[in-house]
C-alpha cells in the first residue's frame, strides 16, 4: 500500500494511487453494473439539450437539490440571537446533529442546540416525555436564561402540543414555572429556513409581549423613540450586524436589534468557552415592543413577525437585503425619516466611495450576464445592484420564493433597460438551473458553495454569495449590507472575473497576449 508512517498521503493524492484506481474501477465493472461509456456520453449531451430542459420543467413530482434548507435550521438560527438562549428542538437526535453541524461548518465556530432525542417509542406514543426529561436536563446541565422550542417532522407529524407539553413539564417540575420557553411550531415537510426564522422570531416576541402563553398580564406598549432592527436569517449575520450597530451608532439612535447572533458565531479563542456571547437580553426583547418602528431587512424572511409587529401599533418597514447604491440609500432614507436626523457625512463619503468603485470598474461588468440562486431578499438585493452595474442577471432562481417575490423581482427588472432579457425562476431547484446554464449560457453563476457541482458540470465559474459557503472561509465576516457591503460585494465579484480571464488567457504564445498585469 502507498500509505504507510514514512510516506503519509492525504486523501487528494492518496485515492489516485494505483491500489485505489484499480479497486475503484474493479467495483464500477463488477458491482456497480454501469451502462457503457459511449451510452453515459449520448445521455449526458442530450441533459444538456432545450428538449431535456422542457422535461425537467414540467416535473412536478420530484425536486432536485433544492435551494434552501428546512424550518428548523432556522428556527435555531433565531433562537442564538438572544441572551443566553438555547434552542431545544422537539425531535431527533439525528435532525439537531444536521442543524449544529451546518452553522458550525459555515461560521466556524461550534453551535449549541439540545434535542429532545425522540425515537421510535416517542413517534407511537408521543413525546411528552421527552419533552419532560429534556427540559429538565438542559435547565440544569447548561444554565441557560431562555430555552426556544422547536420542531422536527416527527413531532409534527404525531401533532405533539407544544403549548402543552411546556406548561405539563413545568407543573412536573422539569424548570421553574417563571422560566421563558417561547415556542414555534416549524415543521420540516413545508416553508424552509426562512419559514422557521419567521416563525421562532414571532415565537419569541409574542412570549414576550402577549403574556407568556397566558401565564401573565400582556405588556401595554408604551411608545418611545426607539428603532427595532430584524436582520433575518443572513449567513453574513457576524459581519453584517456589526455594520449595522456602526450605522446605527453614526446616526446617534437608540435602537434595539433583535435576534443579535453576530458575536456567538464569532467568540474569541482565549481560552475560554462562551456557550452563549452576546446577543439580545431578554429585557430588550420584552420592551422591544414600545419602539417607534422596525426595520426589517428581509422582507420575505419575516412575513409573520412584521403583520404581528404591526398590529401593536409600531410601525414596520420592510427592505430587500439592500446591496450596493441604491437599496443602501433606501436604508438610510427609511433611518432618516423614522428618526428626524440627517443622513451622517460619513456615511455619504462612503456613498460616494461606492460610486467610484463602480465607475473605476464599470468596464469590465457591464454587459455581463449572471445567473442568481438563493434565497429571495438576498436574490433581489443581488439583481438590484447587478442591475446598477449595468450587468444582467438573466437567470434567478429561488426555490423558496414564491408569487410576491417573482412579481416584485419582474417589477425590478422592468424598471432597467438591462433587465429586459432576464427571468425570474420561484420555487425552482438548482437541477433547472443547470438546465438554464446549458441552454442559455451565462458568463458567471452567484450562489451558495453548491454551485460548484454546476460550476464544474457547464463550465460556468462560481461567485460564492449566499448561505451556507462551506468550501471557503470567514466570508461571513464581512458586510454585504451598506456601501462597505456593497463595496466588498463588488470585489468578490470582479475576483472571480479576473481569475476567469486569467485562467483563459494563460497559455504561452496562444492565449497569453491578454495575461495582463494591469486589469
Amino acid at each position: 500500500m502507498s500509505q504507510n508512517a514514512e510516506k503519509v498521503l492525504d486523501h487528494f493524492n492518496l485515492f489516485r494511487e494505483p491500489e485505489y484506481t484499480n479497486l475503484f474501477e474493479n467495483k464500477r465493472k463488477e458491482f456497480e453494473f454501469m451502462p457503457p461509456d459511449a451510452q453515459v456520453e449520448e445521455v449526458r449531451e442530450w441533459v444538456k439539450t432545450e428538449e431535456y430542459k422542457e422535461k425537467n420543467f414540467a416535473r412536478e413530482a420530484l425536486v432536485v437539490n433544492p435551494a434552501k434548507a428546512c424550518q428548523p435550521l432556522g428556527a435555531v438560527f433565531a433562537a442564538v440571537g438572544f441572551e443566553g438562549t438555547i434552542p431545544f428542538v422537539h425531535g431527533s437526535q439525528g435532525c439537531v446533529a444536521y442543524y449544529r453541524s451546518h452553522f458550525s461548518r459555515h461560521f466556524k465556530e461550534p453551535t449549541s442546540c439540545v434535542s429532545s432525542s425522540m425515537t421510535e417509542d416517542a413517534a407511537v406514543f408521543g413525546g411528552l416525555n421527552n419533552m419532560i426529561d429534556g427540559l429538565a436536563n438542559t435547565y440544569n446541565m447548561y444554565k441557560p436564561k431562555m430555552i426556544a422550542v422547536s420542531t422536527t417532522c416527527m413531532a409534527e407529524v404525531i401533532g405533539d402540543d407544544l403549548n402543552a407539553f411546556i406548561k405539563t413539564s413545568k407543573e412536573k417540575g422539569s424548570i421553574p414555572a417563571e422560566f421563558d420557553v417561547p415556542f414555534a411550531h416549524t415543521p420540516a415537510f413545508v416553508g424552509s429556513h426562512i419559514t422557521g426564522y419567521d416563525n421562532v422570531m414571532k415565537g419569541i416576541l409574542q412570549h414576550f409581549w402577549d403574556g407568556k402563553a397566558g401565564t401573565v398580564e400582556p405588556l401595554v406598549r408604551q411608545p418611545n423613540e426607539s428603532i427595532n432592527f430584524l436582520g433575518g436569517f443572513d449567513g453574513y449575520t457576524v459581519g453584517n450586524l456589526r455594520e449595522i450597530k456602526r450605522i446605527f451608532g453614526l446616526f446617534g439612535i437608540d435602537y434595539t436589534i433583535i435576534g443579535d447572533n453576530s458575536d456567538v458565531w464569532d467568540t474569541p479563542t482565549d481560552g475560554e468557552f462562551r456557550m452563549y456571547d452576546g446577543g439580545t437580553t431578554l429585557e430588550q426583547a420584552a420592551n422591544a415592543l414600545h419602539a417607534k418602528a422596525t426595520i426589517s431587512m428581509q422582507e420575505f424572511c419575516t412575513e409573520k413577525t412584521l403583520p404581528f409587529i404591526a398590529e401593536h401599533g409600531q410601525e414596520v418597514v420592510a427592505l430587500n437585503h439592500p446591496i450596493g447604491v441604491k437599496g443602501t440609500d433606501k436604508f438610510l432614507m427609511e433611518i432618516s425619516r423614522l428618526t428626524g436626523k440627517p443622513i451622517p457625512a460619513e456615511l455619504e463619503k462612503e456613498r460616494g466611495r461606492l460610486v467610484d468603485a463602480i465607475a473605476d470598474s464599470t468596464a469590465h461588468i457591464h454587459g455581463q450576464k449572471f445567473a442568481i440562486y438563493g434565497d429571495p431578499d438576498l436574490c433581489y438585493g443581488l439583481a438590484e445592484f447587478l442591475l446598477e452595474l449595468g450587468a444582467e442577471p438573466t437567470h434567478v432562481l429561488a426555490t423558496n420564493g414564491g408569487k410576491a417575490w417573482e412579481k416584485k423581482m419582474q417589477a425590478l427588472f422592468d424598471s432597467s433597460p438591462f433587465g429586459k432579457n432576464c427571468k425570474v425562476y420561484p420555487g425552482r431547484d438548482l437541477w433547472h438551473m443547470r438546465s438554464l446554464l446549458f441552454t442559455d449560457p451565462v458568463d458567471f453563476l452567484i450562489g451558495n458553495t453548491y454551485g460548484k457541482y454546476l460550476e464544474r458540470d457547464t463550465g460556468t465559474p462560481l461567485i460564492r454569495i449566499g448561505f451556507p459557503i462551506f468550501d471557503r472561509h470567514h466570508k461571513h465576516r464581512y458586510p454585504v449590507w451598506g456601501y462597505q457591503g456593497g463595496l466588498n460585494v463588488l470585489v468578490w465579484i470582479l475576483d472571480r472575473m479576473f481569475d476567469a480571464i486569467d485562467a483563459n488567457t494563460n497559455i504561452p504564445a496562444k492565449t497569453d497576449y491578454s495575461f495582463d498585469i494591469i486589469r
